[in-house]
């Protein structure tokens, strides 16, 4: 190939990711010209309702699978944690990129860490993950809704209009933001989506000449920790309407498995921790363990 062109979203940090993709096959493919189709989705324009309430994670990734599928585009840079944890056929993620920090920065003016806030400060975030943790862990504090890219939610922050704010460390860090970082939240305290931190490609299926240009772009060690994360969310039907959380770890022995299932409110919470060496094992024996501890009660109660 002579030339590829990459599928983006517009917001700052969807065009540095597709930037970042863009210098790495340049450098390693010294012919290939590469340019970038920013598009405008659905995710990026609905700012007054949650997602789970809009459509989901497809929101933003929906205007990119069809440039690709009109050949518009050969391929799309996703943050893994905003790609559905099922993919429409025909298309494949042909490469998982080196991981960011995998977890969630909470970001204030007035505040070091979330620990000393007083009752009823607010709390942003659009992630109903977060909010079930921070509500299970800091019942006396107040979350509000938080759309927008990181730039705008960091203005409304800075407005006055939030106490704090919790956005992922990967996306600040990457838009030079760390700064603006007041502490990073143990993954513990805060158990990242699936996928956190990691850069997706997605591709049609059966462009084996795409794949072969991305094949050095992907990383196997995060691959197999987010092929683990995503099959939790896969079997428990996770999407943005589900306060799920996954985060896997390389260790000795394989892979460590962290993940949890909650409700909104966060009173109620099902964790799983397991050890494997087979991604796709060590993520059947979290759900398994996770449905021991009332995920599928939590589930129903959610109407999922």
């Amino acid at each position: 190939m002579k030339r590829v062109v990459i599928a983006t979203r517009r917001s700052r940090l969807a065009l540095w990711q597709a930037e970042h993709v863009k210098q790495r096959l340049e450098a390693l493919h010294g012919r290939l010209a590469v340019e970038l189709l920013p598009l405008s989705t659905r995710g990026d324009e609905i700012l007054d309702r949650r997602l789970d309430q809009a459509g989901g994670k497809g929101l933003f990734v929906k205007e990119l699978e069809n440039a690709l599928a009109e050949r518009r585009a050969d391929l799309a840079v996703h943050s893994m944690k905003d790609v559905p944890a099922e993919l429409p056929p025909g298309f494949v993620l042909a490469a998982i990129m080196a991981r960011e920090d995998p977890r969630d920065a909470f970001v204030s003016n007035d505040h070091e860490n979330i620990n000393e806030m007083k009752a009823g400060s607010m709390v942003g975030t659009s992630s109903l993950r977060r909010a079930a943790q921070v509500a299970q862990r800091h019942p006396h504090l107040e979350m509000k809704l938080l759309r927008g890219n990181v730039e705008t939610r960091l203005a409304k922050l800075d407005r006055g209009e939030y106490d704090a704010i919790i956005l992922a460390v990967a996306g600040l860090v990457r838009l030079g933001l760390a700064a603006r970082i007041r502490s990073r939240l143990d993954v513990d305290d805060s158990l990242p989506a699936p996928g956190q931190g990691a850069l997706g490609i997605e591709c049609l299926d059966g462009r084996g000449d795409v794949a072969s240009l991305l094949d050095p772009l992907n990383d196997p060690a995060t691959a197999r920790c987010v092929q683990a994360e995503r099959g939790v969310s896969r079997a428990l039907g996770g999407s943005c309407a589900v306060p799920l959380g996954a985060y896997a770890e390389v260790t000795d022995a394989g892979l460590r498995l962290r993940a949890l299932v909650a409700s909104l409110d966060g009173r109620r919470i099902a964790r799983a921790d397991c050890r494997g060496a087979d991604p796709a094992a060590v993520a059947a024996d979290a759900v398994a363990e996770l449905r021991r501890h009332g995920a599928v009660e939590i589930l129903s109660a959610l109407g999922t």
